[in-house]
């Protein structure tokens, strides 16, 4: 899982971060592990004091338990008693004590906001901070907002002391595209700066604009393509997202909001997004550095800043770990060129492995998706381009499910420019809406895909994957009279 933080890590006075008079990780006692921490989590001991009550706390009661022997801390109105992790805490009892008793959010997000606190202290937790009353939101003001014109009252005071005009959205449509325009109001605008996830019907496209982030967030009212583009034009700050309907209808409305939507925020306040990736290839360095590359879901668009990093996030034993790294290039080009990455899709990532970590032991040990495609792509591309005799090249492409497709509108495309290259997509775990093929490889899918336009046709048959899918092909074409010559297999 990946995500993108909303500012840089570490924080400026963060532990993590390596600088003169900045704090340092305090040496923990043996047995005092983060592994140690997450098995005492899992034991069943009552780390609340409570028995599995959940109480609501006001500030009164928050502010008695203030000692090393009891010390409950506030973040993000939940209230953790966090007495039995002081021994387990890299930055040492003192600084947790810096929160004892009190809200220790600010506190939190200064030093280490990336930390999956909500994880680690999922069984620490007394309850949630007694709500104060106050006056309820006026909800009219939000049926003033046309064409996603921001109301005033959601204009920052920083922005507005800054001369700085709000931004704005809009939306426009033909009988097969819809585009979305956000109209930043500032010249300093590029692609690094629009992050875009489409997941199910859910759209979010979020606009860093300096310490703030422009957050559209909508229910879309219609289904679209997975597949969309992103332009910006710098020299009027504009933004245009365009998506392809999967019907041929006019909409009514663009959709329905959700959380933040049409809101201007601080960086710091727009939380933690993740985005599910698949590890493409890793490649060894070094004896013990790798050079990872994770595919990003097919309907996200995000370019990582020159500098910038993202968190990586996996389960182990139950609880999420999460750390942070900064993307490299796939090498080191020429002119120290930055290379040209199909559609911004893939992320390379340098990390040591430690064998003794948590984290980077799991990570080396996750199985890499897509291998089986990976030698296909060149091979495609050098037929099409550099065999002038060739006549058919076919793609049998075996997946699990619609959403493991790799490049699928990117080959179907392919298909419909190059008369002389076919694809198939072949499913194992398919929806009731799939009308493709279904199944694993059999003799009754290869008879279909593969016949000789001739008896004395040249053909060179390649096959890629798991070892069992291989030999099982393998002998599957030996039976439909293939000989070795015309057949090459790939390890995947």
């Amino acid at each position: 899982m990946l995500n993108v933080p909303s500012q840089s890590f570490p924080a400026p006075s963060s532990q993590q971060r390596v600088a003169s008079g900045g704090r340092s990780k305090v040496p923990l006692k043996q047995g005092r592990s983060l592994m140690d921490w997450i098995r005492l989590t899992k034991s069943g001991k009552d780390l609340t004091g409570l028995k599995g009550r959940l109480i609501e706390v006001t500030e009164e009661e928050l502010k008695k338990h203030n000692q090393k022997d009891d010390c409950w801390i506030c973040i993000r109105g939940f209230v953790y008693n966090v007495t039995p992790y002081m021994e387990y805490h890299p930055g040492g009892e003192d600084e947790l004590m810096r929160a004892a008793g009190s809200d220790g959010t600010d506190l939190f997000d200064q030093v280490h906001r990336w930390v999956n606190y909500e994880s680690m202290l999922k069984e620490c937790v007394v309850g949630r901070m007694a709500v104060k009353s106050a006056v309820p939101k006026d909800y009219r003001e939000e049926k003033k907002v046309l064409n996603g014109m921001l109301p005033k009252s959601q204009v920052t005071d920083t922005l507005a002391k800054e001369g700085r005009s709000s931004p704005s959205y809009d939306w426009f449509q033909t009988d097969s595209i819809v585009t979305i325009v956000i109209y930043t109001k500032q010249k300093d605008i590029n692609l690094d700066s629009v992050i875009v996830d489409h997941q199910d019907d859910s759209f979010r496209a979020e606009t860093l604009i300096k310490d703030y982030s422009y957050i559209i967030h909508i229910e879309l009212s219609h289904e679209i393509e997975e597949d969309f583009s992103v332009r910006v034009v710098e020299n009027v700050g504009k933004i245009e997202i365009v998506l392809k309907k999967k019907e041929s209808t006019s909409w009514k409305h663009l959709g329905h909001p959700l959380e933040n939507h049409n809101s201007l925020i601080p960086k710091k306040d727009t939380g933690l997004y993740y985005r599910k990736c698949r590890l493409i290839s890793k490649e060894g360095v070094t004896h013990d550095t790798k050079l990872f590359c994770l595919m990003l879901p097919p309907s996200t668009h995000l370019q990582v800043p020159v500098g910038q990093h993202v968190y990586l996030k996996l389960t182990i034993t139950g609880t999420e770990i999460v750390k942070p790294y900064t993307p490299v290039s796939d090498s080191l080009p020429s002119e120290f060129k930055e290379p040209v990455l199909l559609n911004n899709k893939y992320i390379f990532f340098l990390i040591k492995i430690y064998p003794a970590g948590l984290f980077t032991p799991e990570l080396d040990q996750l199985q890499i998706a897509g291998t089986g495609f990976t030698p296909m792509v060149k091979i495609l591309n050098f037929a099409l381009t550099n065999i002038p005799s060739l006549r058919k090249v076919k793609l049998m492409f075996f997946n699990k499910t619609e959403d493991d497709i790799i490049w699928r509108s990117q080959l179907e495309k392919l298909a419909f420019k190059d008369k002389r290259f076919d694809v198939e997509f072949v499913l194992s775990a398919p929806t009731s809406e799939w009308n493709g093929k279904r199944g694993h490889i059999s003799p009754a899918l290869l008879s279909e895909f593969l016949k000789r336009s001739s008896d004395n046709s040249k053909v060179l048959i390649c096959i890629c994957g798991p070892t069992p899918f291989t030999e099982q092909g393998i002998r599957l074409l030996h039976d439909r009279n293939f000989s070795k010559e015309e057949i090459h297999s790939f390890t995947a």
